[in-house]
């Protein structure tokens, strides 16, 4: 198998480079933490007439027509720039799965839009408990003529205070055995009578929120699938989502590393280069390392996904890999710089706060570790 970019990747990929060197410096990163919004409209704008909003969706839909290994190739150069914007929420975890299981109402109505730019969206999927397993959802929707009515809250709601819509995760039914039956996914308009979003306060100084759905009334053409079997659309946004955010850390591991071995160049102590001294070498070594086999773990995951096939083991391992690969990768990062590394002014700290969210979308390392024991048999 050859993982290795196609012509049209590598273009892609150059392109998103030097479109976030333009538009997305570290001081542009910084001021996005301090704006209300956190994104700019300009910006997503822009990458909505490159085509970059649709690169999964067919062109009937108003997409290009790519695949889920071209959308990680862009993911990738946006976690090298750690670009402010509502991204992963619209496209990867709430406009692939109206893709793969909407309507064709459904479809129509809201990929082209997304595609376009026109409105963002936001998967509500974890509560109190944040776990990505089926036992923890408790928001409740009830059945009432032809309208749900959604009650409780979702935490960690990533970029929803500027979300149009959401993808909420439901239990329509209870199930004392059976954990996975009972769910149901809604797309909720974010402007209905009964939502509060409440801003988080998070170490990544990123916009994550509380929702509050207080008897909420959903049509029931806004379900997404079957009512109380909807865990198996969950399980493939956790899957892709999980991947995304695999992609997320490769491309912050590439420009950490970057920037370590630049300054191991540059930094003289002693009379020389502290690159010059073994054990800084060896510490270099081993992030190399790490970044090698988060790439091709994460490039095997993301081919299959593509490809269609079945890969639940493929992804954990990447996921659970790759989240202790960057944690290591930046504790060298920091050794190597020494207190200035933490410093809130030197960028290294920029990837330090971004990279906890990462680490813990769509499951840690011990919960795809489990996964990867189960797919072991175990």
């Amino acid at each position: 198998m050859d993982f290795a970019f196609t012509e049209e990747q590598e273009m892609l990929k150059n392109a998103a480079r030097e479109f976030v060197r333009r538009h997305c410096p570290t001081s542009f990163v910084r001021e996005m933490e301090r704006d209300e919004r956190g994104y700019s409209q300009e910006m997503w704008q822009e990458m909505a007439e490159l085509g970059w909003l649709g690169c999964c969706f067919p062109e009937e839909y108003g997409g290009i027509g790519g695949n889920y290994f071209d959308l990680i190739v862009l993911v990738e150069e946006f976690g090298r720039a750690l670009i402010p914007a509502p991204f992963l929420p619209t496209v990867v975890y709430c406009g692939l799965p109206i893709l793969s299981v909407g309507t064709e109402k459904q479809k129509e109505e809201f990929l082209p839009r997304i595609a376009q730019g026109e409105i963002r969206m936001s998967l509500a999927l974890t509560e109190q408990n944040v776990s990505c397993r089926a036992s923890g959802i408790h928001v409740q929707a009830t059945l009432d003529k032809d309208e749900y009515i959604l009650h409780g809250n979702k935490l960690f709601v990533t970029d929803a205070h500027v979300a149009d819509w959401f993808l909420c995760v439901t239990r329509t039914r209870e199930a004392e055995m059976e954990e996975e039956k009972g769910i149901t996914l809604f797309l909720v308009d974010a402007k209905s009578p009964g939502i509060k979003c409440n801003l988080l306060r998070t170490m990544g100084s990123d916009k994550q929120c509380e929702v509050v759905f207080d008897h909420v009334r959903v049509p029931e053409g806004n379900r997404i699938g079957e009512t109380d079997h909807g865990w198996n659309i969950v399980k493939k946004i956790i899957l892709e989502g999980a991947m995304a955010n695999c992609a997320l850390m490769l491309g912050g591991s590439e420009q950490v590393i970057e920037m370590v071995v630049n300054y191991a160049k540059e930094r003289v102590q002693f009379g020389r280069p502290i690159g010059s001294f073994q054990a800084i070498q060896h510490q270099c070594a081993d992030m190399a390392m790490d970044l090698l086999v988060s790439r091709n773990l994460s490039h095997q995951a993301a081919w299959m996904i593509s490809e269609g096939i079945p890969c639940t083991k493929e992804v954990a391992m990447a996921k659970g890999w790759v989240s202790e690969a960057y944690e290591r990768i930046l504790f060298f990062a920091a050794k190597i710089h020494g207190a200035i590394g933490l410093t809130e002014e030197y960028d290294l700290a920029l990837y330090f706060k971004r990279a906890k969210k990462a680490q813990y979308a769509f499951g840690d390392s011990d919960f795809h570790k489990e996964l990867v024991a189960e797919a072991l048999g175990l």
